[in-house]
């Protein structure tokens, strides 16, 4: 008998029809199943950053001896940083869409795809998330200024305006990259869908932007504190699992109100619903859950020789 016994006994295997766990709870068995995988994708992610540090570099070290050179070479570089940013999280989505949803995944061959079938779409929402991000960075700098400048209370007005928007649109990005993954819709009805997805499920939304800024926000706080360690660390942690979750919560949104209702206008079956559906006759029945336990042969006469 091995030191752990009873491998040998078949169980009654498992139905295929038997109850699916509470979200929270397959959520982390997804996390620690796909857990390398995931590093994966947090890799892909922060190889989106790599033309925005070079250009921090090009400026570094040619702008004392080259500033013109320093300045054009920076520039291109953040232009096609922000070209690419948009396809990469398209790329990443498609495959932490296929993680959530538990279908078969070659992560680079699915990412390509993804990244060169949605390179239009995703870039000007790439494009745009940029802009918005850099506009809310500033706004935390340039309307104190005001305020202190004029006296005038009303920027602060403007200021909370921009961050209400600024909030806005992250939520909405985390509907825009899935439509576009999921669906063939153009892109004014992918961002129009994504504004009205964004205040259907505003509960949901909101609780998954915190939890991300939270790890986020934490994250980068303990990089400040110990930078040589944590530094490198941003490389494996925690941008793509932040995004899992992201695709893990807004996903079954976007089933509910966009892609289910499409199909059963159309009086089709959902290729949502009919993953795991088989059509005709079985050739052979599932029957897990339901077969008798097969128990192991009784063991006669004398122990057999050990070989060594």
């Amino acid at each position: 008998m091995g030191l752990f016994g009873g491998y040998e006994r078949a169980g009654a295997g498992i139905a295929k029809d038997a109850p699916q766990k509470k979200p929270f709870f397959r959520y982390w068995e997804l996390v620690f199943r796909k857990f390398w995988k995931l590093i994966d994708v947090n890799m892909l992610l922060m190889a989106s950053l790599l033309p925005l540090i070079a250009a921090v570099l090009v400026i570094y070290y040619l702008l004392e001896t080259n500033a013109g050179l320093a300045m054009l070479l920076s520039l291109a570089l953040v232009v096609l940083g922000a070209v690419l940013f948009g396809p990469t999280v398209a790329g990443c989505t498609q495959v932490l869409r296929n993680f959530a949803k538990e279908k078969p995944c070659f992560l680079m061959e699915t990412f390509w795809k993804a990244f060169r079938e949605n390179f239009r779409k995703a870039s000007v929402v790439g494009i745009l998330d940029i802009i918005v991000g850099l506009s809310v960075v500033s706004s935390f700098k340039v309307y104190p200024e005001l305020v202190a400048n004029t006296g005038s209370n009303f920027y602060y007005v403007l200021f909370v305006l921009s961050l209400s928007i600024a909030i806005t649109v992250a939520m909405m990005s985390f509907y825009a990259y899935l439509m576009i993954v999921s669906t063939d819709l153009k892109l004014g009805a992918v961002l129009k869908n994504s504004l009205a997805l964004s205040f259907i499920a505003l509960k949901k939304n909101f609780l998954t932007l915190l939890i991300a800024v939270l790890v986020m926000g934490g994250f980068a706080f303990l990089t400040f504190l110990f930078p040589y360690f944590l530094t490198l660390l941003w490389v494996f942690l925690p941008t793509g699992f932040v995004a899992f979750m992201i695709v893990f919560n807004c996903y079954p949104v976007i089933q509910k109100y966009v892609i289910n209702p499409y199909y059963a206008q159309r009086g089709e079956v959902s290729p949502e619903a009919s993953y795991t559906r088989t059509e005709g006759e079985n050739l052979f029945e599932d029957r897990g859950g339901k077969e008798a336990p097969v128990e192991p042969p009784k063991k006669k006469g004398k122990k057999g020789k050990v070989i060594s």
